[in-house]
């Protein structure tokens, strides 16, 4: 009983929603997360529209989601939106994050590029939205459907891979970033596939992001963005 109890924390199938997803739905989803990754470079590497871009794409998702949602209630379970699994999750991401941590401030000590500042409070509240989207997007969408797909059954290993190799080629032209953005995509591949919860995800995703930046990147995205959109 504690087993089949244990097993289902972790896993949550699409057999267990009325409304199979059909291959063209999650290659439609695929595709509009592709799209969304393009404009990235386009309005926030060559046009700098870097808070209209994350506000415009998050919102544009969320109407996605309650979209799904309401022809679907079961599908934000299956995504990874739960608090059943929540502890499970974090046992599993704590020691990554705790590392992580152990590094950033190695590399940080190393090339005399750590600064903290009160900046990095904001960030470590309101990243882990922007955290919890990107998430949903590459890692949900992206590693979820492409395990999921129908007669066309990938390697766990190819697909972690991909969507690691997609998540950083995003990040582009920050070399730091790139690195940095693909060893976190490998570990939460392998933990989505494993056990999925987008919250622990997109949590860790946002804190462990502010501290990168203050400590390896050496930028303050809270400068960049928000006062210089204020000023």
């Amino acid at each position: 009983m504690k087993h089949n109890l244990t097993k289902d924390l972790i896993e949550f199938s699409e057999t267990k929603l009325k409304r199979p997803i059909s291959n063209k739905r999650r290659l439609i989803e695929i595709l509009g997360v592709v799209l969304t990754a393009l404009g990235k470079f386009i309005f926030m590497d060559y046009l700098d529209w870097r808070l209209f871009y994350v506000v415009f794409a998050t919102t544009l998702w969320i109407l996605y989601i309650i979209f799904r949602y309401k022809v679907e209630k079961g599908v934000i379970r299956y995504w990874g939106f739960r608090t059943d699994n929540f502890k499970y999750a974090l046992k599993l991401m704590v020691p990554f994050a705790t590392i992580s941590v152990m590094l950033f401030l190695g590399i940080g000590h190393y090339q005399n590029t750590i600064n903290i500042t009160w900046h990095i409070l904001p960030l470590l509240i309101t990243y882990p939205i922007w955290g919890s989207m990107q998430q949903f997007l590459i890692i949900g969408l992206i590693a979820g459907n492409l395990n999921d797909l129908k007669n066309r059954k990938l390697s766990k290993g190819f697909i972690i891979f991909i969507t690691a190799l997609l998540f950083s080629v995003v990040h582009f032209p920050s070399i730091w970033l790139m690195i940095g953005t693909f060893a976190l995509a490998l570990f939460y591949g392998y933990m989505y596939l494993k056990v999925k919860n987008i919250y622990v995800m997109g949590v860790f995703h946002g804190w462990l992001g502010a501290l990168f930046y203050y400590t390896v990147v050496n930028k303050d995205p809270f400068q960049e963005v928000f006062l210089k959109f204020l000023n």
